[in-house]
């Protein structure tokens, strides 16, 4: 073998090698064998931190099990929802598991690797609310988080970008409408009693189911849901292998039950299929 030959099949190797995973993420972590993924720590069940200041919930367990079928560790850091779901992460975070909607703005910043579970949302009102129905809350307060598909709807602004989904259907017009910077925070107004600071709250079913199963004095009210949602695992738009890997592993874990097992787990019911 001559030395030109030797030059050109050392560039094939080093070429190879560093073609391995193909992709400025999937490259990263992989290599690292490490991920680090941007979620909440204050939005129970999803995502929260328990006594031991440990983060648990249905999308931590969600991480961990792609993380393991990468063959990697995890990791978790919590930005702001804004910075979560606008993108331009700059290498800080590798995916993002923070039960984020799909809509039509997000797609323009961030990449969607694939559903991975379903959630209704619903109106909350407190236990000794005299609303019936939905009609009932019209010209009311309602408390909605900011920066949410749930403040999308009440303003009548929301486009889910997700095929086969049914047109919302508005059937609200409120009064006035609050905002809160966390998920906990208009149940933390609303159980101070009917009207006191509002009348409803529109959020996850999971979320109020939560709530009231820790104690707070509400209810859902009957009549159906507000709307309903996917959800998605997102990814920086920068790397279609990295975003395609982790959508593989997502139709993996539906397929074979993980993702149903691990709603159940969390929330008492299958929301994984459509």
């Amino acid at each position: 073998m001559n030395i030109v030959t030797k030059l050109l099949a050392g560039v094939v190797l080093l070429a190879a090698a560093n073609s391995a995973f193909a992709g400025e993420t999937l490259d990263r972590v992989m290599e690292n064998k490490a991920m680090v993924v941007a979620t909440n720590s204050s939005w129970p069940p999803q995502s929260f931190l328990d006594d031991n200041n440990e983060m648990v919930g249905f999308d931590i367990d969600v991480s961990r099990e792609i993380a393991k079928r990468l063959g990697v560790e995890v990791s978790f850091q919590t930005p702001d929802w804004a910075t979560l779901t606008g993108g331009r992460w700059q290498g800080r975070y590798d995916l993002g598991v923070g039960s984020v909607t799909p809509t039509k703005a997000r797609a323009q910043v961030i990449d969607f690797a694939g559903i991975y579970y379903y959630s209704p949302y619903v109106y909350v009102v407190h236990k000794d609310s005299s609303a019936k129905s939905v009609e009932d809350l019209n010209g009311k307060v309602i408390g909605v988080e900011t920066a949410t598909t749930s403040e999308d709807f009440i303003n009548r602004k929301l486009e889910i970008d997700a095929p086969g989904l049914p047109p919302v259907e508005y059937k609200l017009t409120p009064g006035e409408v609050r905002t809160f910077a966390d998920s906990m925070l208009p149940f933390d107004d609303l159980r101070l009693g009917a009207g006191v600071r509002l009348d409803a709250v529109i959020a996850p079913e999971q979320t109020a189911m939560n709530a009231i199963k820790n104690g707070y004095p509400l209810r859902i009210l009957d009549g159906g849901y507000a709307f309903r949602e996917p959800l998605v695992v997102i990814g920086e738009k920068v790397d279609p292998e990295w975003t395609a890997k982790v959508g593989g592993i997502i139709e993996e874990m539906k397929k074979d039950g993980t993702l149903a097992s691990l709603t159940a787990k969390w929330y008492g019911k299958d929301y994984s299929a459509d």
